[in-house]
């Protein structure tokens, strides 16, 4: 789902950028354009898309941030591709593409599927809180753009999405304000979780921030 989201976010910002006439150096350079999901999924032999995927795509991906101090390259070192037949990736190829992911809870409402196919899910308590639940305990805490945003038991990040979610449309002036745009983006939200597979799911949510200070944790208010 993350490269397919990442080749939709890619031809909407050529779109864009197109049409204000502007230049765009994108995620996707020139030599590696096959790697984009519109273009591997409409190679004709299922054997190739399943090599080009497994030595090219999935490669790709993983050194998307190489820098090894970003939270995706922190998360996403370790990551395995594992489909195990060129069919069976070509099955999982139209299934995505057949997902309306458009929509803010369809990732959830997945996420929760998932879940409930795992034996562990309920053992850790792991069970997805509707979208519009997210949305009124973030209404009723109200953050503000000075605030330092925490969820301890993230998930995939939907308290801390909706939390940006909740600037964006109440506190737009803060994108005027260089200091607090600089706080937004880079010191007020963190995120942790016991589960690794969940903090890799939740970069195509959210970055996982370093750990609090001493000094940031009692400016925190909690999402819980």
């Amino acid at each position: 789902m993350f490269i397919k989201q990442l080749d939709d976010a890619e031809t909407t910002k050529e779109h864009e950028t197109s049409f204000l006439g502007v230049e765009y150096h994108g995620v996707f350079p020139a030599e590696f354009q096959n790697y984009r999901w519109n273009k591997f999924k409409n190679l004709g032999d299922a054997q190739e898309i399943y090599e080009t995927v497994l030595n090219g795509v999935f490669p790709f991906i993983k050194n998307l941030h190489s820098d090894g101090d970003s939270a995706y390259s922190k998360y996403m070192g370790d990551a395995i591709f594992k489909v195990p037949t060129p069919m069976m990736l070509t099955k999982l190829i139209d299934g995505i593409d057949s997902l309306e992911l458009g929509d803010a809870d369809s990732k959830g409402d997945l996420y929760e599927y998932l879940l409930s196919e795992v034996a562990t899910a309920g053992t850790n308590g792991q069970f997805r809180t509707p979208r519009h639940i997210i949305k009124m305990m973030v209404e009723l805490v109200r953050p503000t753009p000075s605030d330092i945003i925490c969820d301890p038991a993230m998930g995939s990040a939907g308290y801390l999405v909706e939390a940006q979610n909740y600037l964006r449309e109440y506190e737009k002036d803060l994108f005027l304000n260089a200091e607090l745009r600089e706080h937004f983006d880079n010191d007020m939200f963190y995120g942790f979780d016991m589960d690794r597979t969940l903090r890799i799911l939740s970069k195509d949510f959210m970055i996982v921030r370093k750990k609090p200070t001493e000094s940031e944790q009692n400016k925190a208010f909690w999402l819980i």
